[in-house]
C-alpha cells in the first residue's frame, strides 16, 4: 500500500503542483483546502504517512493548521508566503519536518527532496554521541522528525561498539567534550574502520575555538556544527551528508552492475570472488565455479530480434537468483555468465547446477506473443585453489567442451 500524503493549500495551482509532486514520489495523495476540511477529514482518517501545510488559510491565516495537524502525529512540512522572523519563530517553535517560503520554483525542488528522503531515510541508521542525556535527546528528536532510525551512545567506546551491532549506521553526530575519548579522538579512531564512502560524521561543539571546525576535518569529519545550532542549518548539514552518501552509494552500484540484467558485472565479479574463495578454502567447504553459456544465443537474436535477445538474458539471470540464492553470480560478457558456489560435496554441488540446466531447458519464456525455448551450457571445476584466472580458463575449457559435444550439458573439468 502506498505512503499517504495530506496536502493543505487554498491555491488550486499550488496544491496541483504539490500533487503532481506527490504522486511521482509514489504517494496517495489528498487534498483539503481550508482548516475546517482537513478537521472533517482527521476526525475519521488519521493514517498519513506526511502533511504539507499551507501556513495561511481563509479560515487558519495564522497557521492554526500547524497545531490540528500534528496533534494527530503526522510529520508535516509547512508551505508559506509570508518571510518575516515571526511567522518563521512560530513555525520552527513546532516539531515540524521543515518549512519551506514559497519564494521561486526551487521551493518545490527543496520539497519533492524532503518527502523524498521522508521515505528513503526509514531503516538509515544515525548514531548521536553526547555524554549529555538533554543534549542527545534534542538531536535524537529532531532526526526522528526526518524519519531515521536513531541509536545513542554516551561515550566514544560505547559509539564504537554500537556501530559494530548495526551496520544501517550511515551518519555519527559526536560532540567534542566527552570523558576519556572526545569527539576528536573518536572521530579519528572511525575513520581507521570506516570509509568516508560508508560513513559520514559531523563534529558537534559549544567551545568557541575557530580551529575546532579544521581540527575536526582534518581527523576525517565531513562536517561541523557549532552549539547552540539552528534546526534548519542541522537538517541542511544533515540531509546534505546523507544524500552524498547515497549518490555515492549509487554510482558505485552502477560501476558493479550489470546494465541489463542486474547481476554483479565482470569486475564485482573478480573483486568478490577472492575473498569468497579464501573463506572456502579456510573453512574446508565444498565449491565449484561454474562458467554459463547461453546456446545458439545469435539465433535467438536472429530468429526473434535483439529484444527478445535482451528479454532471455533477464530471464536467464532472475532464474539463477531464485534456483542459486546463495551463489555469487555475475554476467561475465554477452551470453556468459559465471556462478561460484559452495555445498556440501562436489556432487551435491553438481546436482544443483545441473538440476538448473534442466530446469531452464524444460522451460519455456513468453515474448510478444511467443513462445521460447533455449537451453544452457556449462563448464565447472570444483575445489580448485590455482589463481583465479586460470580456475577461469579451465571452466571456459569446460564451457567449451560442453557446446562441442552437443550443448545443453555440463562438463567438468579436473584442476
Amino acid at each position: 500500500m502506498a505512503d499517504r500524503l495530506l496536502v493543505v493549500e487554498d491555491s488550486n495551482a499550488i496544491a496541483a503542483v504539490i500533487k503532481k509532486i506527490g504522486i511521482a514520489l509514489g504517494y496517495e495523495v489528498t487534498t483539503a483546502s481550508t482548516l475546517l476540511e482537513v478537521e472533517q477529514i482527521l476526525q475519521g482518517d488519521t493514517d498519513f504517512f506526511a502533511a504539507t501545510l499551507d501556513f495561511n488559510l481563509p479560515d487558519a491565516p495564522n497557521g492554526e493548521v500547524i497545531e490540528t495537524v500534528l496533534s494527530h502525529g503526522i510529520p508535516s512540512v509547512v508551505i508559506t508566503g509570508k518571510m518575516d522572523d515571526t511567522t518563521r519563530s512560530t513555525i520552527l517553535a513546532q516539531p515540524v519536518i521543515d518549512y519551506i517560503p514559497k519564494e521561486n520554483s526551487q521551493a518545490y525542488m527543496y520539497l519533492k527532496r524532503i518527502l523524498y528522503w521522508q521515505k528513503a531515510n526509514k531503516g538509515t541508521g544515525v548514531l548521536v554521541v553526547d555524554d549529555s542525556r538533554s543534549a542527545r535527546n534534542y538531536i535524537v528528536q529532531l532526526l526522528k522528525r526526518r524519519n531515521f532510525t536513531v541509536f545513542v551512545a554516551e561515550t566514544g567506546q560505547a559509539a564504537l561498539e554500537t556501530l559494530k551491532q548495526h551496520s544501517n549506521i550511515k551518519l555519527v553526530i559526536t560532540d567534542l567534550e566527552m570523558p576519556v575519548m572526545d569527539g576528536i579522538a573518536l572521530t579519528n579512531e572511525l575513520r581507521k574502520h570506516y570509509s568516508r564512502e560508508k560513513l559520514a560524521i559531523i563534529g558537534i561543539s559549544g567551545a568557541k575555538n575557530p580551529m575546532l571546525s579544521a581540527r575536526f576535518i582534518k581527523n576525517g569529519a565531513d562536517d561541523f556544527l557549532r552549539k547552540p545550532f539552528c534546526t534548519e542549518e542541522f537538517y541542511c548539514r544533515m540531509m546534505q551528508n546523507i544524500e552524498n552518501l547515497h549518490n555515492i552509494e549509487q554510482i558505485q552500484t552502477a560501476a558493479n552492475t550489470d546494465y541489463l540484467t542486474g547481476l554483479p558485472n565482470r569486475r564485482a565479479f573478480f573483486s568478490e570472488v577472492k575473498s569468497r574463495l579464501q573463506g572456502f578454502i579456510e573453512a574446508d567447504f565444498s565449491y565449484g565455479l561454474a562458467m554459463i553459456d547461453i546456446d545458439y544465443f545469435k539465433q535467438i537474436n536472429d530468429r526473434y530480434g535483439h529484444d527478445a535477445g535482451d528479454f532471455i538474458l533477464k530471464n536467464l539471470a532472475s532464474k539463477m537468483r531464485k534456483k542459486l540464492p546463495e551463489a555469487l553470480l555475475a554476467r561475465i560478457g554477452g551470453e556468459e555468465f559465471a556462478i561460484l558456489l559452495s555445498g556440501e560435496s562436489q556432487t551435491a554441488i553438481y546436482d544443483t547446477l545441473d538440476d538448473f540446466r534442466r530446469e531452464v531447458a524444460i522451460s519455456t519464456v513468453d515474448f510478444d506473443k511467443q513462445n521460447i525455448n533455449f537451453s544452457i551450457s556449462l563448464g565447472v571445476v570444483f575445489n580448485c585453489q590455482l589463481p583465479l584466472a586460470e580456475q577461469m580458463t579451465l571452466a571456459d575449457k569446460g564451457l567449451y567442451a560442453s557446446k562441442e559435444n552437443g550443448r545443453n550439458q555440463i562438463t567438468v573439468v579436473d584442476s
